[in-house]
């Protein structure tokens, strides 16, 4: 790779514009990347891809299904291909996840597994293919974002916890595996609720009542994962929560 070539910046799990996906890849284009905008609905990212385009920056929709392994595989394939005066991927973010409040009595077979296949089992093909692709090459950065669920379950939210939890083990087998190789795994828990489209839309009495920054702004979220992005090997983090300042924990 030479200092011509502009890296590559993958975000799996891209939806609203005024979404934590789409900040990532926001901040990943402002500071040079070319961004791989992947999610499932292809309006939604060709809204992202214009946004990036317009504020200067590049990057390309790919609709990718995280819990479908021939999706990630050409995903990944796509992102470490040289051409177009882009470089391969330096930083792979797997952001896909669902969550809901449902009574345990009320989650059947089926509903359990959607959980755990996007929440967990895409995370471990995004990381998984990332890992195949980076550790040779001696660099890299994976992310994963992580929830409170991650480290405890509350009532009515045993599904997502169950798939959260299961990601977080997967980001520490990765950073304990992979680390000592040159690419740098780290798990970022976000403890509260996300100042997006989704909760202003589903919940505006909620975000009334917290007042300002009693949630977590998208930006400032995506500038925790470019630090750890940046993070020199010497020092690097495997583990950060981030919350609120009125958030009580």
């Amino acid at each position: 790779m030479t200092s011509s070539l502009k890296p590559t910046a993958v975000v799996v799990g891209v939806g609203a514009e005024q979404g934590l996906g789409a900040a990532l890849c926001r901040k990943f284009a402002s500071q040079g990347h070319h961004v791989l905008v992947a999610g499932r609905t292809q309006a939604k990212l060709s809204r992202v891809v214009d946004a990036l385009v317009a504020a200067g920056g590049s990057g390309e929709a790919v609709v990718t299904d995280a819990t479908k392994e021939a999706d990630v595989v050409r995903l990944l394939d796509r992102a470490m291909a040289p051409g177009n005066g882009f470089a391969p991927a330096d930083l792979v973010v797997f952001n896909a996840g669902n969550n809901r409040h449902i009574p345990f009595l009320d989650v059947d077979a089926a509903l359990f597994e959607e959980f755990w296949r996007v929440g967990c089992f895409g995370g471990f093909l995004v990381g998984r293919e990332a890992a195949r692709r980076l550790v040779p090459l001696g660099r890299g950065t994976v992310l994963f974002t992580g929830a409170s669920a991650s480290l405890r379950g509350k009532a009515g939210f045993a599904q997502f916890a169950a798939a959260k939890a299961g990601l977080r083990m997967i980001s520490q087998s990765m950073a304990r595996e992979f680390g000592p190789q040159g690419l740098h795994v780290a798990h970022v828990l976000i403890d509260g609720g996300i100042n997006g489209e989704r909760v202003r839309t589903l919940a505006p009495e909620r975000v009334k009542a917290l007042g300002e920054d009693g949630m977590l702004d998208i930006d400032a979220i995506a500038e925790t994962y470019w630090q750890l992005h940046r993070q020199h090997r010497s020092a690097w983090t495997q583990e950060v929560d981030l919350r609120p300042f009125k958030e009580s924990f």
